[in-house]
Order: C-alpha cells, then sequence, then structure tokens
C-alpha cells in the first residue's frame, strides 16, 4: 500500500474518526489531536496486514480517546462551574445521512447528552458511542475494546439505561427549535421583560461555562422568573456594535455572539411542548477560540 493510497483510506474514514473522538472526549481541539495521533499510528504500521482499515482505525482512535478521557477526567472534577462541550459546527460530511440516520447523529452531539456522558466511565462512553451514534456491531466493538462481545453487550446495555434514565426529555423538532431561538432573539432585544418570560417553561434551567475566564453563572439558574431577568439583563448589556448570527452547532440553532469578529459566547436552547426547557450558554474562551464563523 502506498503512501497515497494510505492518506486516502485515512481521509474517507477521518468524518468518522473525529466523530467518535469528539463523542468521547466533548472537545474539538483534543479529538483532532487524537485523530492526528492515529494518523500517526497508521502510517507507522505494517498496513498490508491490514485488512479492515476502518475496523483498525477505530480501534486505534476510541483506545487513544479512551487514554486521553482518563486523563481530562481529574481535570474536569475542579473545573471551576459548570463543564459544557465545545461548541461543535454539525457537519456529517459530503454525503449527509437520511432523516433518521440524521437525528440520531444530531442527538449524540447535543449538549444534553454530552453532558450526561460525563457520568460514564471511559469504557462505557466507548461502547455507548460506538454502538448508539455509529451502529457498531456487537462483535466489532468488542474487537476494538478486547473485550468479549457478550461483556460489550453488558456495558451497551447499562450504558443505554444510565443515559436514558439521566438524559432530559425534549423535543429534536428542528424548524421548532429555530423558531423559538428567533423569537427568544426578538423579545431579548426589542421585546419587554413579559415577552420573554411567555417563552420560558415555569421551570427552566440555565447552564453557564465561563470556565474561571469569562463572566458566567457558576451555578445553574432556575424558574422562569430568575432566568428570564437574567437573560433580559445579559441582552440589555450586550455589545451594541457587536454582531449576532445563528449557526447549526451540536446538532441544532444556536445563536453566537461576536465581539471585534470573534465568538465571544454560544446560547442554545432545549425545547418541548412549545417552550424553552433549557438554555445553554458557553462563554470559556478556550472553547470559543476554534469557533469558525464564516
Amino acid at each position: 500500500m502506498t503512501v497515497d493510497v494510505a492518506t486516502e483510506i485515512f481521509e474517507e474514514h477521518r468524518p468518522v474518526l473525529t466523530g467518535v473522538a469528539y463523542r468521547m472526549l466533548g472537545r474539538v481541539a483534543d479529538a483532532e489531536d487524537v485523530v492526528q495521533e492515529a494518523w500517526l499510528r497508521w502510517s507507522a504500521a505494517a498496513r498490508e496486514d491490514v485488512r479492515e482499515p476502518r475496523a483498525f482505525l477505530v480501534r486505534i482512535t476510541t483506545r487513544l480517546a479512551m487514554d486521553r478521557l482518563r486523563h481530562l477526567r481529574s481535570r474536569r472534577e475542579t473545573y471551576p462551574g459548570t463543564w459544557l462541550p465545545e461548541p461543535l459546527v454539525t457537519d456529517f460530511g459530503p454525503t449527509p445521512p437520511d432523516g433518521a440516520e440524521r437525528a440520531v447523529l444530531a442527538d449524540s452531539v447535543s449538549f444534553a447528552v454530552l453532558v450526561v456522558l460525563e457520568s460514564l466511565s471511559p469504557l462505557e462512553r466507548a461502547v455507548f458511542v460506538l454502538r448508539e451514534a455509529f451502529g457498531f456491531p456487537y462483535a466489532e466493538i468488542a474487537t476494538a475494546l478486547d473485550r468479549t462481545e457478550a461483556a460489550v453487550r453488558q456495558l451497551a446495555g447499562r450504558a443505554r439505561r444510565h443515559v436514558e434514565e439521566r438524559k432530559p426529555r425534549y423535543d429534536v423538532d428542528p424548524a421548532e427549535r429555530r423558531d423559538l431561538t428567533e423569537r427568544f432573539l426578538a423579545a431579548a432585544s426589542g421585546g419587554g421583560i413579559e415577552q420573554l418570560l411567555a417563552l420560558l417553561a415555569p421551570d427552566v434551567r440555565l447552564v453557564s461555562d465561563g470556565g474561571g475566564k469569562a463572566k458566567a453563572p457558576l451555578r445553574v439558574i432556575e424558574t422562569a422568573d430568575k432566568v428570564g431577568r437574567f437573560l433580559f439583563a445579559v441582552a440589555a448589556g450586550l455589545d451594541p456594535d457587536g454582531e449576532v448570527r445563528v449557526m447549526e452547532l451540536n446538532g441544532g440553532p444556536a445563536v453566537v455572539f461576536l465581539t471585534g469578529g470573534k465568538a465571544d459566547a454560544v446560547f442554545q436552547i432545549e425545547v418541548s411542548q412549545g417552550v424553552i426547557q433549557c438554555a445553554y450558554i458557553i462563554r470559556n474562551p478556550d472553547k470559543l477560540a476554534g469557533l469558525l464563523v464564516e
């Protein structure tokens, strides 16, 4: 196998490898580092002996991601405030999947799911990602993780139950989420507090991540009155010369606030029964530095 062929094969599978690594780690930069390391392993391997390149590459990437996740765990335990994933511009590759598959892929990168995945062990998370997000057969996952198929099935069942028990129930209709996002922007920028409160569920939650490097609440804010008044005050204090754009991030519409052409904050909502049930704000500059806004 020539170098050109090896590069072509790797690039063919790069979207899947990056998708696995991001869902394992929740950070784009970490995922890219893992995929780069996988390339180095692939380029140095005896590729002529590899019968199934995709399985080989997924195995390398998954194991590297598990190792990195174990290393990151200790730092996240002392993270200032709430840890949220790094925003990801949703891109499902040159051949978009059908509606059902796209919904599964989008849900698996949502903030709500990635936060729950943080509570799984690295091994459980790997099994969940490979099985639930990408539909890998149990036998292939077992080979990738050096476990028996029976053990992988048990891990998959345990991880699935854990996620289902803790994952909030939100509507996934993208048109409804975008409509509520735009109505929120209109209410926050030009409407009154009552107009904004009407969009919020009584038990709405606001989760923020400033990483100790940008101003953001360290604790979750709850109830429509507290969340609404906080967001209304934030909107009133926005830089009048800043830009506001709506992009698809982590499988759904999100608002990106820019200052000087660079992302300063990302705001995204989760919807249920026609109102906002949860809102996320990410201001940690380390998680916004790589966000490319066209």
